[in-house]
């Protein structure tokens, strides 16, 4: 995935320092999809299917078509590591959800993608909570 250099504009440092980090992140989970023979978008839907879902909840989850997640859940499925089952409820559907390998592979991807245990192990435990807080708040959508 393109990952753009820098900022558009940046118009105060806490957006730089944001982009910074979300940069540094993005690498990081790209380096740790790589080192299990992923793309970024593999290691994203894997981590989503521990419990079934359907294919057209994680489209609109990771607001995606839903022939792209057909065509992840494809190559996951060529790899063994993910199985599609009939919906229970409606079996025109299908749901997803990770196989033992499929497991294995997250385990050792959630492991290897250490980037968000470094970067808080450099705030002690009250800072952590209190970024916590405040990326909560600052995802708040603002009142209508």
């Amino acid at each position: 995935m393109a990952v753009p250099a820098g900022p558009v504009s940046t118009s105060t440092d806490v957006e730089r320092v944001m982009f910074e980090f979300v940069d540094a992140y993005n690498h990081a989970f790209e380096d740790a999809a790589h080192d299990q023979g992923m793309s970024m978008a593999h290691a994203c839907v894997l981590g989503r299917v521990g419990t079934p879902r359907g294919m057209g909840e994680l489209a609109e989850e990771l607001g995606c078509d839903a022939s792209n997640i057909t065509q992840i859940v494809t190559r996951l499925e060529a790899r063994s590591l993910v199985q599609r089952h009939p919906d229970p409820a409606d079996r025109r559907f299908r749901r997803i959800q990770r196989t033992p390998e499929g497991e294995a592979v997250n385990t050792a991807f959630e492991d290897s993608f250490a980037f968000p245990r470094h970067a808080v192990a450099n705030l002690t435990p009250d800072e952590q909570q209190q970024l916590a807080d405040l990326l909560r708040k600052a995802l708040t959508p603002p009142p209508a």
